[in-house]
């Protein structure tokens, strides 16, 4: 972000998931089951308050998603709107194979059905809080599907990002669970450009770019909120007209790439259809969202340079016009040495994770 900031360790959130026994009552035209809207696409993009039906409930989205099917597992994108009846949805061919991936400390209720690390399919036996399935074996029983199923490339990332879940891990070792590999991949799915774009080598230095400066902004992917909490008040700028309806202290720095300013929160949700200018700890409190706005400003805002960090990258213009795009003058020219070497410091590491040269131009 444009402005240095110190970061602060995320406090430690505790979900408690609570039971209850649901009374049965006889179905009436009070309570009878809303009608399905209309029934999910694999292929279709939905945005934050978009609806689709999917295994006869309901379903509405949180931010954008394509091709996560409808569950309260995975990114968490989806919210269960309840059971619906006739309308537009239709019922998945049984079996498909177009389930989650599997994230370590989430809630996963009995029946849900997840792909493990291995590329095989779990179904929870009993509700558990994300338990490992080839260790758990009480919590989750092995899952035969057909079609629909996609296994990422050997030694390759998720899809079209070119960084695997083995070399994230390599990269982070001390990230909190918080800023998952899951939740990333979630995320870079906004931007189809990002990490795209170019040859193999560009595809892999932008990889590398990216996380070497939220690696940064971060602390290793291990803070989540601005550390020194008498800064909060000063992000909050008046003359913007929509104000600061969340609070004088609500705009502090969030996130992976530390998203500040209530304009700046403004922006990223309108870009992302997430409602965070009223909504700013989303970005705190879900992965996805967190990973999302740190892409946002990748791929949209120049910030203090004269490009923006994805721009830098693939049009050959090196890693420290990236540092330039996201602390200006505060870290280049001479403005803090110690800061800009930090960077490119992890850039290199990264890169020779990736396997690719770093290329030139790393400095500011």
């Amino acid at each position: 972000m444009p402005r240095k900031r110190l970061l602060s360790i995320l406090a430690a959130v505790s979900v408690a998931v609570a039971g209850a026994a649901a009374a049965i009552l006889p179905m009436t035209a009070s309570n009878a089951a809303e009608a399905c809207v209309a029934a999910y696409s694999n292929t279709a993009v939905y945005t934050g308050g978009m609806r689709a039906s999917y295994s006869g409930r309901n379903w509405t989205a949180k931010w954008w998603t394509q091709g996560e099917t409808p569950s309260t597992g995975g990114s968490g994108v989806w919210a269960d709107n309840g059971a619906c009846g006739g309308g537009g949805g239709t019922t998945p061919t049984a079996g498909a194979c177009n389930h989650p991936n599997w994230v370590a400390g989430q809630f996963y209720a009995a029946g849900s059905i997840v792909r493990y690390t291995n590329g095989q399919y779990y179904q929870a036996s009993h509700d558990n809080p994300g338990y490992d399935p080839v260790i758990s074996t009480w919590y989750w029983s092995p899952y035969t599907c057909s079609g629909g199923g996609t296994t990422p490339p050997p030694g390759g990332g998720s899809g079209s990002f070119p960084v695997s879940e083995a070399q994230f891990n390599q990269m982070f070792p001390s990230r909190i669970a918080f800023y998952s590999y899951a939740g990333l991949i979630d995320a870079v799915k906004k931007y189809p450009a990002f990490t795209t774009t170019g040859s193999d080598t560009v595809k892999k230095q932008e990889a590398a770019a990216f996380l070497a400066n939220i690696n940064h902004e971060s602390g290793g992917l291990v803070y989540v909120e601005e550390i020194n909490q008498a800064n909060w008040p000063l992000y909050c700028d008046r003359s913007q007209s929509y104000g600061c309806p969340a609070g004088q202290s609500a705009y502090h720095g969030r996130g992976p790439i530390q998203l500040s300013w209530n304009f700046n929160y403004k922006a990223a949700g309108d870009a992302l259809g997430i409602d965070l200018l009223n909504n700013p700890d989303r970005v705190k409190n879900e992965s996805s969202v967190a990973y999302q706005t740190a892409v946002w400003y990748w791929m949209t805002q120049r910030g203090p340079g004269t490009m923006t960090p994805h721009d830098a990258m693939v049009n050959s213009r090196g890693f420290g016009e990236t540092i330039r795009s996201i602390n200006g003058s505060l870290e280049c020219n001479g403005g803090n040495p110690a800061q800009v070497q930090s960077r490119v410091d992890a850039y290199q590491r990264f890169s020779a994770i990736l396997g690719v040269s770093p290329g030139a131009n790393l400095s500011c």
